[in-house]
């Protein structure tokens, strides 16, 4: 009851309060038709979390709507000016093609200027890495993007960045949100003044960033050489379409097509179940069209144009998608290949990838000497990296498992515009020396060893589900296995506590991360086993990495099916099926 009670007091002060008619009739069609769907709108407020908010859009406190995208504004804001005051606070502002992005991007515009902030917004959808790349174009302060990645449709979102052009993170990251939990009333929230601090951009910031991105191109000769590679490009209604072909031509690719079905803008994803690359559904109807075609390469990015799948032939001809490790691993033994091969490799390069991310990145570094960086899970912390390390080490590459790459440090997000051009130039190059993609793979796995991973996502739903997490973690930490698929564990890594320990030794190590509620099972074999809860759903991941040597491309599938029948004995004995 007294639950009800604060949540009716809640719907009281919004249907009282300073909120517009829509709003409060929407409110009132909801008490008499759906009241489910009313306690679900206001049982709780929207979370400002470490990345921002993200939920799905409608009326009430636990939605996104233009009152808490508001209020994440009026604390980003009041947190600004109190880290500089005596500076003028300049931020900028982008948006995806999700429904909702280009009202709620202006809704933040509008609380930025009231609070005597300088806006430079962009006046249509961009991706989110040119967002990043902005801030520190124009020295901004902060930057927001309208987006919410690959949700489906009903959602959308708002992401935080810092000067860097970095996602926020500590200490800026506890202290916005300590200042968006100070907002207690719609009243705190200036929406509306000074317009004429409101700078509205975009081609002049296209031109530089696609200018920076051609500074990339390490073999333009296999481009030339190359190009008119089949290129076929999906941005499966996103943001994608904006940049993408024009990077490829600026590139010098000749021959690139489009999926038309998926070409336009669209906020409600016609064509998909949802709009994400990582699943095979969303990139099938640029699979059908590759193949039907002929094409060299297909590429698809999200909505918001910061992750790209990549599909290729296999040795048979027939397509298949490449999974975010393939991909790293392809990019970061090419770009470190062409540029050791143009002499542009140079002593304090470094790469850098997750800790979830396939270990074949630290054997390809190894194999050009080049030093490789472990990093939590979440590009913000690549980010953090590259700021610490500027102006001793030289960043090349980063990368995640779930899709994400960035080369060079212009940009601190990932970047699906500058990846596709380089996944291109790489297939050009490939081309060139009379291999596929796939080859090029093969090869890495004859050269390195066969890495072989897999992820599973367990949903505990419900307010249980967080306590059976809880409690899962809580077990592995109390009990971690002694041997997983009969090899002993040599390693236990806790990243909570930041100690790696052997398990023979009984040595302990401090690993030098910040403190991030994940386990990490090491075998003698060269199997590796990650435990990482979710911090925004109700979900615990599961990592696997198993290995072999490739002794001969002949053995492929014979070791691929082995590597697929390791990770589903480890699956079972672990009991997570």
């Amino acid at each position: 009851k007294i639950m009800e009670q604060a949540i009716q007091q809640k719907v009281d002060s919004w249907l009282n309060g300073q909120y517009d008619e829509e709003t409060k009739a929407e409110i009132r069609r909801l008490a008499k038709e759906d009241e489910e769907e009313l306690i679900n709108s206001f049982y709780k407020d929207l979370e400002f979390g470490t990345g921002g908010l993200r939920g799905v859009m409608g009326v009430g406190s636990n939605k996104m709507n233009k009152y808490t995208v508001g209020a994440a504004t009026q604390g980003l804001a009041n947190y600004l000016l109190q880290t500089y005051p005596n500076e003028q606070v300049k931020v900028a502002i982008a948006h995806d093609s999700r429904n909702n992005s280009p009202e709620f991007s202006q809704v933040v515009a509008g609380v930025f200027a009231a609070n005597g902030i300088k806006v430079f917004m962009f006046k249509e959808l961009r991706p989110t890495p040119e967002l990043s790349f902005t801030i520190r174009h124009l020295g901004c302060h902060s930057g927001v993007v309208l987006t919410a990645s690959h949700n489906p449709k009903e959602y959308n979102g708002y992401k935080a960045y810092w000067k860097d052009g970095g996602q926020v993170i500590a200490p800026h990251d506890k202290n916005t949100i300590a200042e968006v939990n100070k907002i207690q009333s719609v009243s705190d929230i200036k929406f509306e003044g000074n317009e004429h601090l409101i700078e509205k951009i975009g081609e002049e910031i296209d031109k530089a960033y696609l200018d920076v991105l051609k500074g990339l191109s390490v073999a333009p000769d296999a481009i030339q050489a190359q190009s008119d590679l089949k290129i076929l490009f999906t941005p499966i209604h996103g943001t994608g379409i904006t940049l993408v072909p024009a990077i490829l031509e600026k590139f010098g690719f000749k021959n690139v097509s489009v999926v038309k079905e998926q070409a336009e803008p669209n906020g409600n994803f016609p064509t998909v179940v949802y709009p994400n690359p990582e699943e095979t559904e969303a990139m099938s109807m640029g699979l059908k069209q590759a193949e039907e075609t002929n094409a060299d390469i297909l590429l698809g990015t999200d909505p918001d144009a910061d992750r790209v799948a990549v599909g290729v032939k296999d040795n048979e001809g027939n397509w298949v998608l490449l999974n975010g490790n393939q991909t790293a691993s392809l990019l970061f033994n090419y770009i470190l290949q062409a540029r050791k091969e143009k002499g542009k490799q140079e002593a304090n390069d470094f790469v850098c990838k997750t800790i979830v991310t396939t270990d074949l990145i630290e054997e390809v570094a190894a194999q050009y000497g080049v030093k490789c960086y472990e990093t939590l899970t979440g590009f913000k912390f690549i980010a953090a990296l590259i700021k610490e390390l500027e102006g001793k080490e030289n960043f090349i590459v980063g990368g995640e498992e779930s899709y994400g790459y960035l080369i060079g440090d212009d940009v601190r997000d990932k970047d699906a515009i500058a990846s596709v051009a380089m996944i291109c130039e790489m297939a050009a190059y490939a081309k060139n020396s009379g291999q596929s993609l796939f080859d090029m793979l093969i090869a890495l796995y004859e050269q390195n060893n066969f890495y072989k991973e897999h992820l599973i996502s367990i949903t505990k739903a419900g307010r249980s589900g967080a306590g059976e997490i809880a409690e899962m973690m809580k077990q592995l930490r109390a009990n971690p296995p002694k041997t997983i698929d009969g090899s002993e564990v040599v390693e236990v890594r806790d990243i909570k506590s930041g100690i790696s320990k052997n398990t023979k030794t009984g040595e302990e190590q401090n690993m030098g991360l910040p403190s991030s509620n994940v386990l990490q099972f090491l075998t003698a074999d060269g199997a590796k086993v990650s435990a990482r809860p979710s911090g925004t759903e109700p979900k615990i991941k599961f990592y696997f990495s198993v290995k072999l040597p490739l002794e001969n491309k002949a053995d492929f599938e014979k070791v691929e099916g082995e590597l697929d029948a390791k990770i589903q004995r480890i699956i079972t004995e672990m009991k997570l099926k």
